[in-house]
């Protein structure tokens, strides 16, 4: 499981960086192009959005599966792992009912404009309001696998928090920090 879950965040990071390169070579050559030669590509600006949407979408799966999004657990800190665990089915099932309403939302979106053409590009509508299909399942999924280890004590006490502190972050990236400062202090002296 945890081979396939590796492999499925490097195809989504991998994902998001072609997104973002091919929006910055959009964006950037557009500009080239209406400053220097008084033309421009029609189609790159919408392009552009709709890679920012998947890439935003994109980023929420990675940042999800990471536990990076914001939250507060002044409480959930202080509580007993009974209750902790109690808390963590509650919140899973909040946000499982939320991923619900964006699935039933996104598909009828989806549906709604499958015959729809963007102006521009000439591509699918559908294209754009599926990206909350595939946030919602794939978010669900991991919220119902989350579930399950709850309910089969397959959690660790230390999971219990869903969230990770910023300095806890930044003792992972210790090391890249400390060889970034110590880059620029060379640079400085040489």
């Amino acid at each position: 499981m945890n081979k396939i879950s590796k492999i499925l965040e490097n195809s989504l990071n991998i994902i998001m960086a072609s997104a973002l390169a091919i929006m910055v070579v959009l964006v950037f050559g557009n500009v080239v192009l209406r400053y220097f030669f008084n033309s421009g590509i029609t189609w790159s600006e919408e392009m552009s959005r709709y890679l920012f949407i998947w890439l935003t979408f994109l980023g929420a799966i990675g940042a999800f599966k990471n536990k990076e999004h914001l939250g507060v657990d002044m409480v959930i800190k202080r509580l007993p792992n009974k209750m902790k665990k109690v808390v963590l089915v509650i919140s899973d099932l909040m946000m499982l009912f939320v991923l619900l309403l964006i699935l039933d939302g996104s598909w009828k979106m989806t549906m709604i404009n499958i015959d729809s053409a963007a102006p521009a590009t000439g591509m699918p509508l559908a294209f754009v309001y599926g990206t909350g299909i595939l946030v919602s399942i794939s978010m669900g999924s991991m919220i119902i696998f989350n579930l399950f280890r709850i309910f089969f004590n397959k959690i660790k006490d230390e999971e219990l928090v869903m969230i990770s502190e910023s300095e806890e972050l930044i003792s992972l990236h210790a090391d890249e920090f400390e060889s970034d400062i110590r880059i620029v202090k060379e640079e400085k002296q040489g």
